[in-house]
């Protein structure tokens, strides 16, 4: 297990492997090590969003943008997906999964019926999940493939897209949402 655990902390990401529209995301991440960057940003995303006040959670930077909770709900309902994309393929599964349009699960998300503490605490219960699911893969199973949304994609790879794109959408919330 010990071997296990030091051969995963000294993976990093080979951007040449991340599909293009990702790269974005582990750009913020690529640094550091895997279980360690999903710790520390969501440490960060959870403090931000405990730190909101409620009456704030409805707010939108633009019209056509999503509230404070619909961001929130849509950095979980995310990283659901790519945890169940990662366990799909590192268990072997070579079906091809379809993509998920986030516009579409944004207004069904309940966001607005709940709290922002209620949200921040799923996103921290959530995130320990994950960790747990990541911790369990081998490093046979980091390396496997499959295709998700007609894109080839490791689990390693997965596992640095998720704390990426909570962090892409945290300085978004940051920057658009809580600074005025």
């Amino acid at each position: 297990v010990l071997f296990l655990l030091i051969f995963a902390i000294m993976l990093r990401p080979n951007l040449d492997t991340v599909p293009a529209f990702y790269k974005r995301y582990v750009e913020h991440v690529k640094d550091f090590d895997m279980i360690h960057i999903l710790e520390h940003s969501n440490r960060q995303m959870v403090a931000l969003a405990r730190s909101i006040p409620e009456e704030k959670g409805v707010y939108r930077y633009a019209h056509e943008k999503w509230s404070i909770k619909e961001l929130l709900c849509h950095m979980m309902d995310a990283e659901r997906i790519f945890g169940y994309r990662a366990l799909r393929f590192a268990r072997n599964d070579g079906t091809p999964l379809e993509g998920f349009e986030e516009n579409d699960y944004a207004p069904e998300a309940n966001a607005h019926g709940r709290s922002i503490q209620q949200l921040a605490d799923e996103m921290e219960r959530l995130r320990k999940s994950t960790i747990d699911l990541f911790m369990s893969f081998t490093p046979v199973m980091l390396s496997r493939k499959g295709t998700a949304n007609n894109t080839e994609i490791s689990v390693l790879n997965l596992g640095y897209i998720i704390p990426g794109h909570e962090t892409h959408h945290r300085l978004i919330l940051q920057e658009r949402y809580l600074i005025r």
